[in-house]
This record gives C-alpha cells, sequence and structure tokens, in this order.
C-alpha cells in the first residue's frame, strides 16, 4: 500500500535526520578539542594542518551525506511538513542557530507524522470487518460555495478514504462552485435522482459543508429530492447567515460587486461550472436573506437533520484568507470558525459543537481537512467515522 512505503520512507528521513543531529554534535565535541592541541601526542590545527584539515573534510562529507539523505526523503514524503515549513527550512539552512531550529521542528513535525498516520493504520485495520461506517444508504458530501468537486484536490480532504476504509460508500454533489441556493437545489435533486436509479441505494445520507447545507435544505423542501435522503448533516452551515456579509453588500459599491461576479463566474466556466451566479450566491448567504429562507423552508417530516459547528479562538489559527476574515466576523457574528458565526451553526435534532483548548481553535476549513493538517486536540477524520459510524446505528 503506497500510504505505508510512504510512512516508512518518512520514518527512514526522520532516522536519518536524529542521527545527523546527534553524530553531529559528537564530531564537533571530538574535533573542537583537537584543533585547539588539547590532545596528548597530537599537534593543534597550526601544527598539524594536513591532518585537522583531512579529518574536518571527511566529517563535513560523512555528514553531509547523511543530512541529505534525510532531508530529500522526509521532504519527498511528509505532508505535514506544508509549503511554509519547507520553504523557512530552505531559508533557514544557511543561517547559523536557526538551521538547528528549524531541523528541529522539521523532525518533530514528520515524526509525528509517522506516529499519528501509523496508529491510524493499525486502529483501521482493527475495526475493518466490522464496517462501523457501512450505512444502509450512501453518504453524498455536498461542497460549499466557491469550491467544486475534484478527485485530484478532494475538498473534503482524507475524509473520504477514512470513512471507506471504514465501510463507507461516498458520491458527491458535483453541482456549481457558485449559484443561488435554489438553482443549487435543483442540481442537487438531478444528482440524487440520477445517483438513486444509477445504484439502486434507495436514498442518500447527505454531509453537507458551509452553504452546501443550506442547498440540500432547500432541496429537500421545494424538490422531489427529499424523497431520497434518509439524514442531512450540515456542517459549518450559516442557517442564520452572515452578518458581514449584509455589511460588505451594502458597503461595496455595486459596479465593483459585479466587476468581481464577472471576473469569477468566467473563472468558473474554464473550471466547470455550467451556469455560475457569484452574486447570488453571496446574496443567499446574508442574514437578512437567511432570515426569509427559513421562514419559507420547512424542514421534512421523517428526514433525521442534525448540524456541526466550531469556532477558531485566536485569528492567527486559521489558514489564508480565514486569519484576515475572522475580525470582520467577530465584529459583526461573534465567535466565529473564520467565516461564520457560532450562533449561526445550530439546526436539527442534535447540534455538536468542536472546539479545542488552546490558542488554535477549528476552522470553517479545518472541519473538513481542507488543508489536511494534523494538530493537538482534535482528529477530523475520526470525527467524521464516529458521525457516520453514528448514522449506521440509528439505521441510516
Amino acid at each position: 500500500m503506497l500510504t505505508r512505503t510512504r510512512l516508512r520512507a518518512c520514518k527512514i528521513g526522520c532516522i536519518f535526520l536524529h542521527i545527523f543531529w546527534i553524530t553531529t554534535l559528537i564530531v564537533v565535541l571530538l574535533i573542537l578539542p583537537g584543533l585547539f592541541g588539547l590532545y596528548p601526542g597530537r599537534g593543534n590545527l597550526m601544527q598539524e594542518p594536513v591532518f585537522w584539515g583531512i579529518l574536518c573534510l571527511l566529517a563535513f562529507l560523512a555528514e553531509a551525506v547523511v543530512f541529505w539523505i534525510g532531508i530529500i526523503i522526509v521532504y519527498l514524503t511528509s505532508s505535514q511538513l506544508g509549503l511554509k515549513i519547507r520553504i523557512l527550512g530552505a531559508v533557514c539552512g544557511f543561517i547559523p542557530i536557526a538551521n538547528l531550529i528549524m531541523l528541529a521542528i522539521i523532525i518533530r513535525t514528520a515524526s509525528a507524522e509517522v506516529k499519528v498516520e501509523t496508529e491510524k493504520l493499525k486502529q483501521n485495520a482493527a475495526r475493518k470487518d466490522a464496517r462501523i461506517c457501512g450505512t444502509k444508504y450512501p453518504i453524498l458530501l455536498v461542497h460549499g460555495v466557491f469550491f467544486r468537486d475534484s478527485e485530484i484536490l478532494n475538498y473534503w480532504g482524507r475524509i473520504p478514504r477514512e470513512l471507506e476504509a471504514n465501510g463507507a460508500t461516498i458520491y458527491y454533489g458535483n453541482h456549481n462552485s457558485a449559484a443561488a441556493v435554489r438553482d443549487s437545489a435543483v442540481e442537487l435533486e438531478q444528482r440524487i435522482l440520477e445517483l438513486v436509479k444509477k445504484t439502486g441505494c434507495e436514498k442518500v445520507n447527505v454531509i453537507a459543508h458551509s452553504k452546501g447545507g443550506l442547498d440540500t435544505r432547500a432541496a429537500i423542501a421545494l424538490t422531489e429530492a427529499g424523497k431520497y435522503i434518509a439524514s442531512l448533516t450540515t456542517i459549518n452551515t450559516p442557517h442564520r447567515g452572515c452578518e458581514f456579509a449584509d455589511y460588505l453588500l451594502s458597503k461595496i459599491p455595486v459596479e465593483d460587486q459585479e466587476e468581481v461576479a464577472r471576473a469569477y463566474n468566467l473563472a468558473a466556466k474554464k473550471l466547470g461550472d455550467d451556469a455560475p451566479d457569484f452574486l447570488s450566491a453571496v446574496k443567499d448567504l446574508t442574514s437578512e436573506h437567511c432570515e426569509q429562507f427559513n421562514r419559507e423552508i420547512q424542514d421534512a417530516p421523517g428526514i433525521f437533520y442534525q448540524s456541526v459547528g466550531s469556532k477558531l479562538n485566536k485569528s492567527s489559527a486559521g489558514r489564508f484568507p480565514l486569519n484576515l476574515s475572522y475580525h470582520l466576523v467577530k465584529y459583526f457574528d461573534g465567535a466565529n470558525d473564520g467565516l461564520v458565526g457560532e450562533k449561526s451553526f445550530p439546526w436539527g435534532e442534535k447540534f455538536t459543537f468542536l472546539t479545542v483548548k488552546g490558542r488554535r481553535g477549528i476552522s470553517h476549513g479545518d472541519v473538513i481537512d481542507l488543508n489536511r493538517e494534523n494538530f493537538k486536540g482534535f482528529d477530523v477524520r475520526e470525527f467524521y467515522v464516529t458521525l457516520v459510524a453514528d448514522l449506521k446505528k440509528k439505521g441510516f
């Protein structure tokens, strides 16, 4: 299996870097006294320059070989290093002291990744036969606004593979990245009818992120899709809208809004959207629109509705651009995930609020593993395994 091979290689790279760190310290401690003539029967660097020069050269070459083997393997196999650490590691490699600090960070990050991923592989292997995510109906993952489903860069990160490893059957919404909620609802209806007809699955369990939750609620209430949905789990969906969106639309000149919309729609068409509608998508996320939406769109009996929400504890914990939008959202909507206020998340029979201690928190992107990042206090993949396993227990 490629994952096991990658982890094995990453572990070997970490071992080489550990060896480099330890042997470099030993070499320095052994050679340095000799350079000053502290060894009996041996002259110092000035007295025996050839001997000490050759010895230092050999030591340098040996350490260089060990270091470069380790760093190349780790750079090629570790996903948790990310672009930031890789760049900092390369830049700081030429700065004394800073290079040692970055090396320690690289070793720590890659070693932690090997440990976490190895334990996860063992965990999944141990429960494979139980198929704890093998729900009666398949899972339909519905993305949020400004994204499309893609096999190359999966919107849901490592979550689908983790669910499949535990018995789940996964499908995707495949709708436009930006459109009015009611238009997206029609797209989802067509997708669900297609799946039911093609697979004979009878119904689907929908897990929808962000605007996708509103799209699915509309699909249930306004189309035939509701007949074929067993459950709807919304993830960080702005059910009550985003007040900061109202503010932006009221302050940004209409001509500027239309210019941005034209640019986005043009790009979205090139990426696969049939009829992208940037402005309609944004307007449907305002608190004013959502208030009207909630009056008109009613939950359907017989469908299990539940919701999930999270928050960032500090703006700096969010990846760009959520680290910037956090403050604006906080001003209008209070505690938030970098995009949606905490009070907007709850919907349905059950609400789960996700948070972690410390400075980090859990962002709008973290809840769908958008950045494929492991961090202390929250295992996003295991959260989804537990969520889907609970749907199975409920008979869905």
